[in-house]
């Protein structure tokens, strides 16, 4: 997973998060899109997505 797409899914996380924490979401919405967030940050923490290995997809640029 690359730099760009670690920095996004944690933007995205803390955007539900404040969204949340605002009550501008509530409901079965709010956790659902909580759910996500907590995904979000966890693959980015630990830079990996399961999604991205099933579709065969590399976002992390190789050093040579």
């Amino acid at each position: 997973m690359g730099t760009l797409d670690k920095g996004i899914r944690i933007v995205v996380a803390i955007t539900i998060a404040l969204l949340y924490y605002f009550n501008a979401i509530s409901g079965t919405l709010a956790y659902v899109l909580m759910a996500v967030a907590i995904i979000f940050l966890l693959t980015s923490f630990i830079n990996f997505c399961p999604l991205y290995s099933l579709f065969r997809i590399n976002t992390c640029k190789i050093k040579k």
